[in-house]
């Protein structure tokens, strides 16, 4: 299937930029997160794309989308018309035809190549930007990782911290001791825990 057929060079080039930016956008709205990894991802599809695009005009040279408008082949005159000696030039016809025929793809290719380094410079930009991009989405998510295992381990921390006070509970009341007196005298000790007597 060819993807890119029928369409105009300067439709090609805004093909390149609006797909990714669709792409992101969408990406973007569905997971709502993790936006330093989703605009990574635009810049390397962009990437992709305008190096399969000059590889597409490449492999197209000859298609006159890439050549500017007014640009006529050129056309073999036919030997085989001249007077008198014709019938003896007609195998010349096929061979001068070759000659005209590569003298045009030579033209389409030189042509096409702009185009396609074009295209390939654009991608090779984008891959230069993708650098810094990935070592800050790594780093955001580096700082990200080591937040979420701060407030698991302070979550931890504190489930610890109850579970150990349940058990003081559990231990005081086997003893024996009614709750309201083992709270009681728990507050009293965290109230006289910060006084502190002054001696004269």
């Amino acid at each position: 299937m060819d993807l890119f057929g029928g369409a105009s060079l300067d439709a090609l080039r805004i093909f390149t930029w609006i797909v990714p930016v669709v792409v992101a956008l969408g990406a973007g709205f569905l997971l709502r997160r993790s936006f330093h990894w989703i605009a990574l991802g635009a810049v390397l599809f962009f990437a992709g794309l305008n190096a399969a695009a000059g590889i597409y005009v490449l492999n197209h040279f000859s298609d006159s989308r890439w050549s500017p408008e007014g640009m006529a082949q050129l056309s073999a005159p036919s030997l085989s018309e001249t007077p008198l000696v014709g019938d003896s030039l007609v195998p010349l016809d096929s061979v001068l035809e070759g000659v005209v025929g590569g003298v045009n793809d030579f033209r389409a290719f030189q042509q096409a190549l702009p185009v396609t380094l074009d295209f390939l410079a654009v991608s090779g930009w984008a891959l230069l930007v993708s650098v810094p991009l990935v070592i800050l989405a790594a780093a955001l998510s580096f700082l990200a990782a080591r937040r979420r295992k701060a407030e698991a381990s302070k979550y931890r921390a504190t489930v610890d911290s109850l579970k150990d006070e349940l058990e003081q509970i559990k231990r005081q009341i086997a003893a024996g001791y009614p709750t309201s007196t083992i709270l009681s005298a728990e507050e009293d000790v965290i109230d006289a825990g910060p006084r502190s007597t002054s001696r004269g």
